[in-house]
């Protein structure tokens, strides 16, 4: 399924076939923070294996694993984000992603919750990157919790950051 998204309403990225409707997205914990993704965009989740390095790969580049023939990139989504590398535990997981062209996977520290959704109860991401580096695409309040929700093309985009690491 492709991650095709539009402007919504409020300015913000919806889901052009879904607007309106409930939405469901997939909510990991990384560093104590909570993250979504949408679950259409979701291929399977996974425990941690080891990776294969890769040379010259960026610092969020773990390396690949090889998911049933089909050989998967996974990034650090701890250190994507400035957080320092994963350190990974029995709850590690690595949630596998489909990313239009091609699959990744992202390591987070556990998945959360599958979460319904509208569009209207999504706020603008604050515009704090540095170097057009916004990985966020907007923001969900569930209760206590703000839930980021991430735009996986930046998530997975080589940065010049990374690549002098």
């Amino acid at each position: 399924m492709s991650l095709a998204m539009t402007s919504g309403p409020e300015g913000l990225d919806v889901d052009p076939t879904r607007a309106g409707k409930p939405q469901q997205i997939v909510t990991f914990k990384v560093e104590g923070r909570t993250f979504g993704v949408d679950v259409g965009a979701v291929r399977e989740i996974k425990g941690w294996q080891p990776t294969t390095p890769l040379p010259n790969a960026a610092a969020h580049v773990l390396g690949v694993i090889n998911l049933r023939g089909a050989i998967i990139a996974v990034y650090d989504l701890r250190q994507r984000l400035g957080l320092g590398p994963s350190p990974v535990s029995r709850s590690s997981v690595v949630i596998v992603l489909d990313l239009g062209e091609r699959y990744g996977g992202i390591l987070v520290d556990a998945v959360s919750d599958i979460v319904d959704i509208l569009p209207s109860d999504l706020r603008p991401a604050p515009d704090v990157a540095g170097d057009g580096d916004d990985v966020l695409t907007a923001l969900l309040v569930k209760g206590d919790d703000v839930v980021a929700l991430l735009d996986l093309a930046a998530i997975v985009r080589e940065t010049t950051h990374d690549m002098a690491a």
